[in-house]
């Protein structure tokens, strides 16, 4: 008996869900006569569920059945009692432009929480379902007043948004970061689809001057915190930093906030803030690790921006860095930047080699040995000793198995027999790379195999393929000049062959690299103009845009530009950014 019983629910249950689903099609297709059927057949079966009694008045109201509607409501409230339906009856006489009865039923609902404040999110959410924002404000106001246990500051925020009361808005979602920290993120997330980069767009100052005024009238660090946050997205790193400053000064338990707006500020090559911000850091740490780690930073930076006059100092800086914190495990990072520096920047590759064969002494983890090796490679490659090197990758490549630094010397395996002309082994390593867990190695991989596929076939001797290859390797040795030589004999000796997009392409890079931007933009043009439909369109549309809006000061320009990327080019890489930049410079208030 009881197994039958068990089998007559399911069936019923079964039925019900298949009913569901029929109905819900036929309301989408708008045959809304069949619907109603259905949703009939559904409320007969399940009179208080409101997955068929809310649909099933939704479809009356579609066909225009207000008094079905109307007494079904009313049925309803005699029976369950349930006020939010006082709402929904309003709204029924509303768009049959019967305002009074509406407005008559709408105060009849929110009176009701008087009696029964619970009902208050339901109700409200009928309200905004019908966009009647300011009745759901009235609701959840008087909901917190009437039980302040209850906190709606949230949903309240997001009605402010939607009505366009932006002040309100910033107060709420701020209010309610301020009970509710672990929520922060979020609220970030609410707050930057308001903001945009400009700092003098209207929406950054309102938010700007309630966090201010919150700062003087009560110290928390949650203003700054939001003040710096809010500078990251203007990119006005140096007023972040004063904000960074202020929150360690209250808890200076860690400088990892200082650490990361230093990294912010060096990605978007802001060096002169984010070199301050290290030497702050440098000053103030009390950890070794932190220092060190501050020293390896801004040394990279000066070392990036540094002409030959100025090698002699930092090598000086290194020195002086061994010599004050010694020579082991602790600071093989900056070993390894320093070999680098030696080799790359002021060609003294047997000092580098020599130096970091020392460092390989040291009692390293299986890791950090794989680093040291892997830059004793790179320093192989940039001589052109490609055998010798890739002895090097091939080891870490079995010391440290399954690890990202493995696929990183498989990649500069595929990468070295490139250089050397040797297609085929570099290919066979690239198609092993796509399947990499790391997204920026698969990139990288797949981008160099295109290249390698697009254009061995076209000559079988396969000369374009192999200049373009010597020209990644002279840009790979710092000698910017001579592969933009090689990248012009492409352009002039092999002007048929699918290579030249991509020799315009590297070539513009290389001048922008150098601050050629006129130059640059000239390739970039041509790649528009002649290969618009090639896959590297995109690329050329957005590295234009922003030298438009960087540096020639042609926001318009760069605008257009952007629009290409969204309207044609919506699986680009870049289709997000571009989306961004476009609706900054278009002055979108919201985003």
């Amino acid at each position: 008996m009881r197994l039958l019983i068990v089998l007559c629910l399911f069936i019923s249950g079964h039925t019900l869900a298949q009913n569901d689903i029929l109905a819900k099609d036929y309301f989408k297709k708008g045959e809304f006569e069949k619907a109603l059927h259905e949703y009939k057949k559904l409320y007969k079966q399940s009179p208080s569920n409101p997955n068929y009694i809310n649909p099933l008045i939704k479809t009356y109201q579609e066909l225009e059945q207000y008094n079905a509607a109307e007494t079904l409501l009313i049925e309803l409230l005699e029976r369950i009692k349930y006020p939010p339906f006082l709402v929904e009856l309003g709204y029924n006489y509303q768009i049959q432009n019967q305002l009074e009865k509406a407005n008559q039923q709408y105060n009849k609902a929110i009176s009701s929480l008087d009696d029964n404040v619970n009902y208050a999110f339901a109700m409200a959410r009928n309200f905004q379902n019908h966009s009647l924002l300011n009745e759901t404000i009235t609701v959840y106001e008087k909901a917190m007043a009437l039980n302040p246990k209850l906190d709606f500051t949230l949903q309240l925020a997001q009605i402010y948004g939607e009505q366009g009361n932006i002040e309100k808005m910033f107060t709420s979602y701020i209010d309610f970061a301020q009970l509710n920290k672990n929520n922060l993120s979020s609220i970030k997330r609410a707050i930057n689809d308001f903001i945009s980069e400009d700092s003098l767009n209207e929406n950054n100052t309102i938010f700007r001057k309630i966090l201010i005024r919150k700062l003087q009238q009560e110290p928390n660090v949650l203003w700054n915190d939001l003040l710096s946050w809010l500078f990251i997205q203007q990119k006005d790193y140096k007023k972040a930093f004063i904000q960074e400053k202020a929150i360690f000064n209250r808890q200076p338990e860690s400088l990892l906030r200082i650490q990361e707006l230093a990294s912010i500020a060096s990605k978007e090559n802001e060096n002169d803030i984010s070199k301050e911000i290290w030497e702050y850091i440098i000053d103030t740490s009390q950890n070794k690790d932190t220092t060190l780690n501050a020293y390896f930073n801004l040394l990279q930076l000066e070392t990036n921006i540094a002409l030959p006059e100025h090698y002699k100092t930092i090598e000086a800086t290194y020195n002086e860095l061994f010599k004050k914190f010694g020579l082991f495990s602790q600071t093989f990072k900056l070993q390894i930047a320093y070999a680098h520096f030696l080799a790359f920047y002021k060609n003294e590759t047997a000092k580098a080699t020599s130096f970091l064969e020392k460092t390989i002494e040291l009692p390293l983890t299986k890791l950090q040995l794989a680093e040291v090796k892997l830059e004793l490679g790179d320093i192989l490659v940039l001589q052109e000793k490609f055998n010798q090197a890739l002895i090097y990758y091939t080891q870490i490549q079995r010391n440290v198995k399954n690890s990202t630094i493995s696929q990183k010397a498989r990649f500069k395996v595929a990468k070295a027999s490139y250089y050397k002309g040797d297609f085929k082994w570099a290919e066979s390593q690239l198609k092993i790379l796509k399947a990499s867990t790391s997204q920026l190695m698969a990139n990288d991989a797949l981008d160099l195999k295109l290249l390698i596929t697009d254009n061995k076939y076209e000559d079988s001797l396969q000369t374009a393929l192999k200049l373009y290859a010597k020209a990644d390797l002279l840009t790979f040795q710092n000698k910017t000049d001579s592969a933009i030589t090689i990248l012009n004999t492409i352009l002039k000796n092999h002007k048929t062959e699918p290579i030249i997009a991509q020799a315009l392409l590297k070539q513009a890079q290389l001048f922008e690299s150098k601050s050629q931007f006129e130059k640059a933009k000239t390739n970039y043009e041509a790649i528009i103009e002649n290969y618009r439909d090639g896959i590297l369109a995109d690329d050329a549309y957005f590295a234009l845009a922003n030298i438009y809006q960087k540096q020639l000061n042609q926001p318009k320009k760069a605008k257009a530009l952007y629009e290409q990327i969204i309207f044609n080019h919506a699986d680009s890489i870049y289709f997000v950014e571009a989306r961004k930049k476009y609706r900054a410079l278009r002055g979108d208030a919201i985003n």
